[in-house]
């Protein structure tokens, strides 16, 4: 008896803790650096969302590991809602494998709020290069297996193995050029040092139109509205090639249910402003909110979806 009093105590501490919900400032953990695209998300969101709850919202840049770093304070931190993760979905899923050595895991310490949107995927090569399709590219690597070259951003992020399901997909051989990110990849591919990159469209858009690279197709589901004219990779000729940058809200588990209900409906009101899908539009990302379960079935998709990548390419992470 005694015990059943004391959840019912702490569940109405609980309801009562939501009820004054927000009383202080938010922190947003990016666990990427300062000017990228999860802190320029992280940063229109919480000016937005600020006065919608009446507190402010502060980001904080805690960069490192792939964003694990980010991940480990609020894993750690209180679950009240005042410390929240602006964090990818698939690559969440993707350091549950490559990370062994991470002090959380993700399923088990992290509770879903809302999907913010997604970026895109491009299947771009220089400018000099004779593929005009994908279909040529494949073409071109069967000719000559394990000749061609593909960039990505580092060993077991997501542009390495959006390439290695490239190579699965279109049964190819391409040997992996890691780089430390898509700046250090540009120069290269603009001088045909690399023979593709699979990467993250916006640093490349100048280039394209100024005619110094050629994008090909997208790794998205359906044809992005940043580049309606370009294919996907199913309609290019290679099915099975579905990747893209994606931002989330994310509150540490046992966070109670009203407040991660508030969070979700305040941050699914913030996406519908014309002024926060303006600047996501300028930063290429399309918005997609929903519910909370909707964002934690998609997690568990991207995870079976990059295990099995993982496990086809037989790759090893320390």
């Amino acid at each position: 008896m005694k015990f059943l009093v004391a959840a019912v105590l702490c569940l109405a501490g609980f309801s009562a803790a939501a009820q004054q919900y927000p009383s202080r400032t938010i922190r947003f953990i990016a666990g990427y650096p300062p000017g990228g695209g999860m802190d320029s998300v992280a940063r229109a969101l919480g000016e937005r969302l600020s006065p919608r709850l009446g507190q402010p919202v502060v980001v904080e840049n805690r960069p490192g590991a792939g964003g694990a770093i980010g991940n480990d304070v609020v894993a750690k931190s209180a679950a009240d809602g005042y410390t929240l993760l602006i964090g990818p979905i698939g690559g969440q899923a993707i350091l549950q494998y490559t990370l062994a050595k991470r002090t959380y895991d993700f399923g088990r310490d992290f509770a879903s709020v809302s999907r913010i949107g997604y970026g895109t995927i491009i299947f771009v090569v220089p400018a000099g290069s004779k593929a005009q399709s994908v279909t040529d590219f494949v073409a071109m690597a069967k000719a000559s297996p394990g000749k061609l070259t593909y960039a990505s951003s580092g060993v077991g992020a997501l542009i390495h193995l959006t390439g290695e399901m490239f190579k699965q997909a279109a049964g190819v051989d391409l040997t992996h050029v890691p780089y430390k990110g898509t700046t250090q990849i540009l120069p290269d591919l603009l001088d045909q040092r690399i023979d593709v990159a699979l990467d993250s469209a916006p640093a490349y858009l100048p280039h394209l139109k100024a005619g110094r690279v050629r994008a090909l197709a997208v790794a998205s589901p359906k044809r992005s509205a940043l580049m309606p004219e370009l294919p996907t990779m199913a309609e290019a000729g290679v099915p099975g090639v579905v990747s893209q940058t994606d931002y989330a809200v994310y509150a540490p588990a046992g966070t109670p249910r009203d407040v991660l209900a508030l969070l979700n409906r305040e941050v699914n009101a913030v996406l519908q402003m014309d002024d926060f899908r303006a600047r996501m539009a300028s930063l290429g990302i399309e918005v997609a909110g929903g519910t909370a379960e909707s964002l934690h079935a998609e997690y568990l998709d991207e995870l079976a979806k990059w295990g099995k990548v993982i496990r086809d390419a037989r790759l090893k992470f320390d």
